[in-house]
């Protein structure tokens, strides 16, 4: 398992709310950048400790984005690449999470 990908989604979290900010001054767009990122980095830090609860956050984290972005998709570059990043991050993660629920159920 690894962090690297909740890394990188709470880059481009917190680059997709500062950019959406800026382009039109959504502060919606950039307390829900900023704060789904924050979960992801958060996510990532308790991976790469292996404390408890990292894979699990980085998959709701991975959920809440794509619940959010997923409608939005359409609208432009940014939308649509938090929808496919998150999809690709919540399969990384939910697959990784059944892994070891499977595991440690034998």
């Amino acid at each position: 398992m690894s962090a690297y990908p909740a890394y990188t989604m709470a880059a481009l979290c917190i680059v997709g709310g500062v950019t959406g900010f800026a382009r039109t001054r959504s502060i919606p767009s950039i307390v829900a950048g900023v704060g789904v990122g924050l979960l992801y980095l958060y996510s990532a830090d308790s991976i790469r400790k292996g404390t408890a609860n990292g894979l699990e956050t980085a998959l709701g984290a991975s959920a809440i984005l794509l619940l959010s972005s997923a409608p939005r998709a359409a609208k432009g570059p940014i939308p649509a690449v938090l929808t496919a990043t998150s999809a690709a991050a919540g399969l990384y993660y939910g697959r990784t999470v059944w892994a070891l629920r499977q595991t440690a159920h034998r």
